[in-house]
């Protein structure tokens, strides 16, 4: 029979990959929800969090691998392949932006995009939430920082619907790619 902190460690990796997989579900369901608002709305800011989305994908597969069979060496490849993929997105979203803006791109209204965005930074947050506590209990970095990415995410999801909002109710529509940089930052 196992002792209790072998219990208590099982406990918690299933706690992380539950997380884990309820951030993928999430974040495939987003990429359809906002690709369609995106397309719809033609938003820089909708289309630049879809990518986010595939990243966050990416991120929480790096984390399931990497709580499937720990060590240091994978750990440090687990954030590395993480920070790539936010430098990435980065630099997409600071060129789109700048593109959007340089031609002066008038994007349309989207409810779904409003909406989806808002709930999704609800979700996050609390992702976020359990990823930390979760990866602190496990003394996982990787966890701990992909959970730091959800957050920012969470962020990211409550700037987006801001930008979307204020295009609809006045009219500004530079502050769908100001989003944009925003997720940049």
């Amino acid at each position: 029979m196992g002792t209790t902190a072998e219990t208590s460690r099982t406990a918690l990796l299933r706690r992380g990959f539950a997380l884990e997989y309820a951030t993928l579900v999430w974040n495939v369901a987003g990429i359809v929800a906002l690709t369609v608002a995106a397309t719809s709305a033609r938003s820089v800011a909708l289309a630049g969090f879809a990518p986010d989305s595939l990243i966050e994908i990416g991120a929480s597969t790096v984390v399931i691998w990497e709580l499937a069979c720990t060590g240091e060496a994978r750990q440090q490849r687990a954030l590395q392949m993480i920070g790539g993929a936010f430098a990435a997105l980065a630099l997409y979203l600071r060129v789109q932006s700048t593109w959007v803006l340089a031609v002066s791109f008038h994007p349309h209204h989207s409810p779904l995009g409003i909406a989806w965005t808002a709930v999704t930074a609800a979700v996050m947050f609390s992702l976020a939430w359990g990823k930390a506590r979760t990866g602190a209990a496990l003394d996982n970095p990787a966890l701990k920082t992909e959970g730091q990415i959800t957050f920012i995410d969470g962020l990211l999801a409550t700037a987006v619907p801001a930008g979307l909002v204020l295009n609809a109710a006045i009219g500004w529509w530079w502050s769908d790619p100001l989003a944009g940089y925003v997720l940049v930052y």
